[in-house]
């Protein structure tokens, strides 16, 4: 009776009234409203359909269809159970999150419920990832409590063995942000993934920043548009947001600034124990509504002000650490796009550039190397020009970089060298 669990990017249902939530100019397939049980994942909607005769392919194995039919199968056991729980609730807001509701069925009490959010746990699936040793610490949830929330879970949330087959599935059905530049989308592999950490590095003015306000405005694009149909949360530890470029990034696409704006959730984070209490008031947001993107700009700069010295390294990894891991486990829940930025440090090797290595490296150590899925690395190029570059990926080859220009438009393709010229003769700066 347990099923693989469909991260929230994989069959997010149709939680933002479209209608009202986008503008008019709004593309018509999305200002007219989306049906309840449309997936964030473009032409899916595993509910209703098998995979296979959503996406037919003359190159289809037997293994393959067999594999899609048990997973739908599978997926409408569950939905019983769903829809046999959260009768008289109304529809869960998260899609295929569960909202902690789902467990009043298992004789825990709205107090327990409280205790568990005012914790950050929002939702089942968070309660699942979650140890016992961090869940005895929440206030108000003893020992014995834990072990029959763990217990309880167990048949809510799968976590156990997936065929490759079905992993497999779901990977090509992954919905990917665009950048704004083909080049950058190209060497990513379509875009930004969803349901994944990517981390974005380089020294200042190489375009980190652009490249988080140009993603805050396409992953409210229709997906086949290279969006996600989303709203947007970003935490705020530099004071680097500015609106103004969200609006003429969104008048680009085409889409309502005012809207675009009004689908941002914005906070400033003054300490890194305010940036890790905004990550448990996201969540509560995340619940009510569909989110496709979570920014963090910068995940680092906090750290480096208030732990200083070698004396508080391990302080400053540790929590760092534990700040990361709430940022995946987002990412697990609501299948939503996690980008943060990083600084860098100069390397003390004045030989490295020599030996093909570089003279910067982000900083933050180890732990800032395993957390995330994939790493980007940005550097200055000529002109408006900037360097994207894969320093590591589980799906994509290292080394390989693209081209892409920073303009008042946000991120775009890479500009040629006469148009560069031509926008300096006529006097338009050559930075953003």
């Amino acid at each position: 009776k347990i099923v693989p669990r469909r991260p929230a990017a994989f069959a997010g249902e149709g939680l933002l009234p479209f209608g009202e939530v986008f503008g008019s100019d709004f593309p018509a397939s999305i200002a007219k409203g989306r049906p309840a049980s449309l997936s964030l994942f473009s032409q899916r909607n595993e509910r209703t359909a098998p995979l296979t005769a959503i996406h037919p392919s003359p190159h289809s194995s037997a293994p393959m269809a067999a594999a899609a039919g048990q997973l739908v199968e599978r997926n409408n056991k569950r939905d019983a159970q769903e829809a046999e729980l959260a009768e008289g609730e109304g529809e869960a807001a998260g899609g295929v999150v569960t909202p902690l509701e789902h467990l009043h069925a298992h004789g825990f009490t709205d107090r327990d419920l409280k205790c568990l959010k005012e914790a950050g746990y929002t939702t089942v699936e968070a309660v699942a990832y979650a140890s016992s040793r961090l869940l005895q610490q929440v206030k108000g949830i003893s020992e014995q409590k834990v072990a029959k929330l763990k217990e309880a879970v167990k048949g809510l949330v799968h976590m156990g063995f997936s065929s490759a087959t079905e992993i497999n599935l779901m990977r090509q059905q992954i919905v990917k942000l665009t950048t704004g530049c083909a080049g950058f989308d190209a060497i990513l592999g379509g875009g930004i993934e969803t349901g994944m950490l990517t981390e974005v590095f380089g020294e200042f003015r190489s375009g980190k920043t652009q490249v988080c306000h140009t993603l805050a405005v396409t992953s409210q694009l229709p997906v086949e548009q290279g969006g996600a149909e989303g709203r947007v949360a970003w935490i705020d530890s530099e004071g680097t947001f500015r609106p103004e470029r969200i609006t003429k990034i969104a008048e680009r696409f085409g889409l309502d600034a005012e809207q675009v704006l009004e689908n941002i959730a914005h906070a400033r984070a003054y300490n890194v124990e305010h940036q890790t209490e905004l990550l448990v008031q996201a969540a509560a947001l995340m619940i009510e509504t569909r989110f496709a993107l979570l920014i963090v700009d910068s995940v680092t700069a906090l750290y480096r002000s208030e732990y200083q010295g070698r004396g508080q390294l391990a302080d400053r990894q540790g929590h760092l650490c534990q700040f990361l891991r709430k940022l995946q486990r987002m990412a697990d829940e609501f299948g939503i796009a996690v980008v943060y930025t990083n600084q860098v440090v100069a390397t003390v090797d004045p030989m490295a550039v020599f030996r093909g290595g570089e003279d910067k490296k982000p900083i933050g150590g180890h732990i800032m190397a395993h957390a995330s899925q994939t790493r980007l690395y940005l550097k200055k190029g000529k002109g408006q020009n900037r360097v994207a570059k894969i320093y590591d990926s589980p799906s994509m080859p290292d080394n390989i970089d693209a081209k892409f220009a920073i303009t008042e438009n946000g991120v775009s393709d890479e500009i040629k060298d006469k148009d560069n010229k031509r926008q300096k003769k006529n006097g338009d700066g050559d930075d953003e």
